[in-house]
This record gives C-alpha cells, structure tokens and sequence, in this order.
C-alpha cells in the first residue's frame, strides 16, 4: 500500500501540470478583445515598432505586467487558466 501512495504522490503532479496553450487560439479567445486594435495602447499582433521596446524590457517584465496588471492591461490579461508559461509563448507569438 505504501508504494502505490508513493507512486501516486509522483504521478498526481505530471497529471495536474498544465500544457502550454495553443498561443493562437488563447489570442482569439482573450487577446484579441484588445490587441487586435481596439486600444490604442495595446500592441497589434505582429506590430514590430510597437513590440520592440516591450520586448526589450525582458520576458519576466512583461510576464509579470500581464500577470499583474499593468497600465490598461487588467491582471491576467482576463486569461484566468493561463500560466506564466502560457503568457511567455502568447507573448513570442503576438510579437513576430
């Protein structure tokens, strides 16, 4: 009995562990509502000029503005079952 809690207390957090998500459909999904142009401050999918100084600043400053908020970005970036992880590749991906 022993070894099946113990096996069980490994193999409950690979279960649990959440995949990043598909960057393109998290975008469409929650993204979008205000980076596809219809704030002014929020940088387009694939704007370059808008992106680089962003990008510049460090993909843990970024994480972290939409993680907590940041000017008009509301915390989370309304995407509640993102994760830090999640938020670094939708990041990459609205930037090229």
């Amino acid at each position: 009995m022993t070894k099946w809690l113990l096996a069980a207390g490994v193999l409950i957090p690979l279960y649990s562990a959440q995949a990043t998500q598909d960057p393109e459909a998290v975008y469409n999904r929650v993204c979008g509502a205000c980076h596809s142009g219809q704030l002014p401050m929020a940088p387009k999918k694939g704007d370059q000029e808008a992106w680089t100084p962003r990008l510049a600043k460090g993909m843990e400053t970024l994480v972290q503005h939409v993680t907590q908020g940041f000017k008009a970005m509301p915390p989370r970036g309304l995407c509640m079952d993102c994760s830090a992880e999640d938020y670094q590749v939708i990041i990459q991906w609205m930037s090229e």
